[in-house]
């Protein structure tokens, strides 16, 4: 059974930084691509595709991510831990959201709330 569990996102001031984390289990992780998917709060009931993708890291470590967030956020992993991040800087509030990690299988984390506001 193939579970993700995320930890990290709250609430920070414009500026500010945060780390996400997703850790999985029940999956080779090392071999898939890991992603990372935010939704607006007032949207979370909407459908899983309407998500934005906004960064996507590879089994090689390739980086991939939407223009809304380049310079600003960045996607890692550690095969070890079977853990993917994301290290989002220079929030503003219109990262305001719902954050979700995903497989390339199509399995979803419990979503965590980042909220950015002064």
């Amino acid at each position: 059974q193939v579970q993700l569990v995320q930890s990290g996102g709250g609430s920070v001031q414009p500026g500010g930084s945060l780390r996400l984390s997703c850790a999985a289990s029940g999956i080779r992780f090392s071999i898939y691509a890991m992603h990372w998917y935010r939704q607006a709060p007032e949207n979370s009931q909407a459908p899983e595709y309407t998500r934005e993708l906004v960064a996507t890291i590879r089994n090689n470590g390739i980086t991939t991510y939407a223009d809304s967030v380049k310079g600003r956020f960045t996607i890692s992993r550690d095969n070890a831990k079977n853990t993917v991040y994301l290290q989002i800087n220079s929030l503003k509030p219109e990262d305001t959201a719902l954050y979700y990690c995903k497989t390339d299988l199509g399995h979803w984390g419990q979503g965590t709330l980042v909220t950015v506001s002064s």
